[in-house]
C-alpha cells in the first residue's frame, strides 16, 4: 500500500480561485497538506455581512473553527443552526414579588411588556437598601408574605440577600409561546368570556384581590394605549396610593419620569405602582425562566359567600358601569403601520396596483409597500416597511412581489406568520416565509379574491336576518377572525347620543 497522498489538481485549483462557484463547497473539505498534516482553510472562517464585506466572529460563540470548517452529517443541524440552550433562572422561596401586568395583545408580548418585564427582573435582582425596601418594610407586609407563603412557602433570609421572582398577568387565552424566555417566573392567567370585552371594573377588581393575597413589593404596568394605564390608575386608586407615569429609568431608590412631551426629566423617589415606557429597560434574554403556573382559585371565596361559588363571588365584588358594545368596523388604512395586525405589501413584481388596492380593501389588511414600489411612485412614503421605512409587528404579512432586500428582511422579523407570493422560488422572501405561493402575482391575487367573495356571501346568508339590541351585526368576516377591529364602549344607561 503507498503510503503518497494523490492530489486532486482540479480542486487545488478551484480552492486557489475564490471567484469559482464552486469555492466554497470544495472549501469547506478537510484537506492534506504534502506532508500529511491536515489543512485549515481560513477562508472559510466568518460570514458575509449585509455590506457584503466579511464578517468574523471572534467571540468564540460560535464554536471552534473544527465546528465551522466540518460538514454535518446527514439529517442534523450544522453547528450554526444548534439551538443555544439557556440557563435556567429558578427562584424556589422568593421573598418578594414583582408584579407585572402586561398588554398581551391578541395573547402576545409585544416589545413593550418584554421591556416591563426585563424592568421588573433589575427590580428583583437588585441589591436590598433600607431606601427602596421602604415599601417592603413598613409593616403592612406580614411574615408570611416576606417569605413568598402566600403562593410559594419558603423561609424569609437577610434583608440584603432578598430574592424576588417576577409575576406576569394575563387576561383572556395565551397565544404566546415563547414565555420562559421573557423572563416570567410565576404566571397568573384569568381568562373568561369577561375579558374578551372592555371590562375594566373586572380586571380592576382581580387585581386588587390578587395584590391583597401576594402582597408585591412594586407593581409594573405599561404606559400605553391598550389598556395599561388605565388599568394602573384604576388600582392605584383602588388601593389609596400614588402612581408614577411616563417611567423610564429606575435608579436605586429613584425613578426619571418623562415630562412636557418627552421633553423634560423628573426625578422621584420609587413607588409602588408604575407606569413604565417603552425601551425602559433591556429585555430578558440571557437566561431561560420557570414560568411557573400558579393555579386556579388564587383568590378565597370571602366568608359572607361561603354558599357561593367562586365565579359568582368574583362577580358580585364589583360594579359594572362600563357597557361593550362590541366592535365598530374602521378603515384598515387609518391603522397605523407599526401597529397593524394584518398587512398586504406590495413590491415591484405587481403589475395591476388597481387590484391590489381592491385586494387589500376585500382582506380587510393595511396596505404595506416595499422601498422600490415607494420611489417608484405607486405607493406613499409612509407605506413603507423596512429598516429605511416602518418595522411592523403584524400577526399575518404577507408579501406580494417583493424579493426581500436586507432592510425589508429587518423592518418584517417581528412578524409573526409571512406569507410570500412571488414568481422566483429561491429569493430571500421565499426562504423567509411560513407559506410560499409560487406565481404571477396578478393571477394568485384574483383566485385569492374570488375564494374569499365566495366565502364572504356564505357568511353574509347565514346571518341574514341576524338582529342584536335592534340593529343588524355589520362584520367583515376575515378583519373579525384577524381581530382588526376596535372596540366601542359607552357608561351603563348612557343616551345613545354620547357614545364616543
Amino acid at each position: 500500500m503507498s503510503n503518497l497522498y494523490r492530489r486532486d489538481p482540479r480542486a487545488q485549483w478551484i480552492a486557489r480561485n475564490r471567484l469559482h462557484p464552486l469555492h466554497v463547497p470544495e472549501g469547506q473539505l478537510i484537506q492534506r497538506g504534502p506532508t500529511g498534516l491536515l489543512r485549515k482553510n481560513v477562508h472559510a472562517i466568518g460570514f458575509i455581512g449585509p455590506n457584503g464585506l466579511k464578517r468574523i466572529d471572534r467571540s468564540g460563540a460560535a464554536g471552534s473553527f473544527k465546528q465551522l470548517n466540518r460538514q454535518p452529517a446527514q439529517g442534523s443541524k450544522s453547528a450554526a443552526q444548534e439551538e443555544i440552550v439557556l440557563p435556567l433562572h429558578k427562584v424556589a422561596n422568593p421573598d418578594f414579588y414583582i408584579l407585572v401586568v402586561v398588554d398581551g395583545v391578541s395573547g402576545r408580548l409585544s416589545s413593550h411588556d418584554r421591556d416591563i418585564l426585563g424592568l421588573a427582573h433589575k427590580l428583583a435582582t437588585q441589591p436590598a437598601t433600607i431606601e427602596n425596601d421602604a415599601a417592603f418594610d413598613k409593616g403592612t407586609v406580614d411574615n408570611e408574605a416576606r417569605t413568598g407563603a402566600g403562593v410559594d412557602a419558603g423561609v424569609g433570609v437577610d434583608p440584603g440577600e432578598r430574592t424576588g421572582a417576577v409575576v406576569a398577568v394575563f387576561f383572556d387565552t395565551i397565544t404566546e409561546e415563547k414565555l420562559d424566555t421573557a423572563g416570567i417566573d410565576r404566571l397568573v392567567n384569568f381568562e373568561g368570556n369577561e375579558y374578551q370585552q372592555y371590562n375594566p371594573e373586572k380586571r380592576c377588581a382581580d387585581l386588587y384581590k390578587l395584590v391583597n393575597q401576594i402582597n408585591p413589593k412594586h407593581i409594573l404596568f405599561p404606559d400605553s394605549i391598550h389598556g395599561g394605564a388605565d388599568l394602573g390608575r384604576r388600582l392605584a386608586a383602588k388601593l389609596n396610593t400614588t402612581v408614577a407615569s411616563n417611567v423610564w429609568k429606575v435608579n436605586g431608590n429613584q425613578i426619571v419620569c418623562r415630562g412636557s412631551a418627552g421633553k423634560t426629566d423628573i426625578t422621584r423617589p420609587i413607588t409602588n405602582i408604575m407606569l413604565a415606557l417603552e425601551e425602559c429597560n433591556e429585555p430578558v434574554s440571557d437566561t431561560r425562566h420557570e414560568c411557573k403556573v400558579l393555579e386556579q382559585p388564587l383568590i378565597p371565596l370571602p366568608k359572607q359567600a361561603s354558599d357561593q361559588t367562586l365565579e359568582q363571588a368574583i362577580t358580585n365584588t364589583y360594579e359594572q358601569k362600563i357597557t361593550d358594545l362590541g366592535n365598530e368596523s374602521v378603515n384598515p388604512n387609518d391603522i397605523n403601520l407599526a401597529e397593524a395586525g394584518f398587512i398586504l405589501s406590495g413590491g415591484n413584481g405587481i403589475t395591476d396596483w388597481d387590484q391590489f388596492h381592491h385586494a387589500a380593501a376585500i382582506l380587510g389588511a393595511t396596505e404595506g409597500a416595499s422601498r422600490v414600489a415607494v420611489d417608484d411612485g405607486f405607493m406613499p412614503r409612509e407605506r413603507q416597511v423596512g429598516a429605511t421605512g416602518t418595522w411592523v409587528t403584524a400577526k399575518v404579512y404577507i408579501a406580494v412581489g417583493i424579493s426581500g432586500a436586507i432592510q425589508h428582511m429587518q423592518g418584517i422579523a417581528q412578524c409573526e406568520k409571512v406569507i410570500a407570493i412571488n414568481t422566483d422560488d429561491s429569493c430571500d422572501m421565499v426562504k423567509r416565509a411560513d407559506l410560499s405561493a409560487i406565481g404571477d402575482s396578478q393571477e394568485i391575487l384574483a383566485a385569492l379574491l374570488a375564494l374569499v367573495n365566495e366565502q364572504n356571501g356564505d357568511f353574509k346568508r347565514d346571518l341574514k336576518g341576524a338582529v342584536d339590541d335592534g340593529q343588524k351585526k355589520e362584520s367583515n368576516p376575515t378583519s373579525e377572525l384577524l381581530g382588526l377591529k376596535q372596540h366601542r364602549a359607552t357608561p351603563k344607561n348612557a343616551p345613545e347620543a354620547q357614545h364616543a
